[in-house]
């Protein structure tokens, strides 16, 4: 797993954090296979927003629990490590995860969103009702849509962060009882076969949006992230409301 964090960090162009991102890793993976029951573990690495996000999973509902040991202790002292060389870290909502993040020391990398899109190909708007009934018709439209085009990437993933992101904006962007509210969303297609996902909403702001994607509001937002896709808001000016927009990849995306 270091030899895999090593070169993920050297293509990224992030050579300056290799060896704090390689201990961060090491401690946490440790710590998993010690107290994961004899689980498998599932490991994550990914850059966001300036920084490398470590995520450990366990499959354990067992939450990690930071120790203080005693200077004769042979262990112990893995969260310890964890907690004095990461910028942040904690344990997913069901404690089958643990993740520490890292910032980054060279500057913007082909991984953050503004740089991942290239210029868009094909764009396949999908006008849907302001009412619960959206995230439903956005998935099956979605699902042919997406064979048609024979976009390359995980299309069920697609159609989960599409069903989730329309979702999320029928529950806390619309205002219940009030009419002609705007709800739609866009596929588009870029040259290097990235497939974006927006959905617009009448709502302009997401003044929590950092807590929804590290999971403090719920664990849609955060399921997305955990799976290597990008996320991101912007103002919509021409309809007065905002995007929020999924950036998927073609083919895998686990390291």
């Amino acid at each position: 797993m270091r030899r895999i964090v090593r070169a993920g960090l050297t293509y990224w162009g992030q050579t300056g954090s290799i060896e704090t991102a390689e201990l961060l890793l090491t401690e946490l993976a440790t710590n998993a296979l010690r107290h994961g029951h004899g689980r498998d573990i599932g490991v994550r690495v990914y850059l966001w927003d300036g920084r490398c996000v470590i995520e450990v999973n366990d499959g354990s509902p067992t939450r990690p629990e930071l120790r203080h040991a005693r200077p004769y202790d042979e262990g112990g002292r893995g969260l310890f490590l964890v907690e004095s060389m990461a910028e942040q870290w904690g344990v997913s909502p069901d404690g089958t995860t643990t993740w520490c993040t890292l910032p980054l020391t060279e500057g913007p990398t082909e991984m953050e969103p503004a740089a991942l899109t290239a210029p868009v190909l094909r764009e396949i708007p999908l006008d849907l009702p302001a009412d619960p009934s959206a995230a439903g018709l956005a998935r099956i439209r979605a699902r042919t849509l997406l064979t048609v085009q024979g976009w390359p990437g995980n299309q069920h993933l697609a159609i989960d962060v599409l069903d989730t992101l329309v979702d999320n904006a029928v529950k806390h962007a619309l205002t219940p009882g009030k009419v002609e509210q705007h709800l739609a969303a866009c596929l588009s297609i870029t040259e290097a076969h990235e497939l974006l996902i927006d959905v617009m909403d009448p709502d302009p702001g997401f003044p929590e949006f950092d807590k929804a994607i590290a999971g403090e509001l719920g664990r849609g937002l955060w399921e997305i992230i955990r799976q290597s896709v990008s996320l991101s808001w912007f103002i919509d000016a021409k309809n007065g409301g905002k995007v929020v927009r999924a950036v998927l990849r073609p083919g895998p995306v686990d390291l």
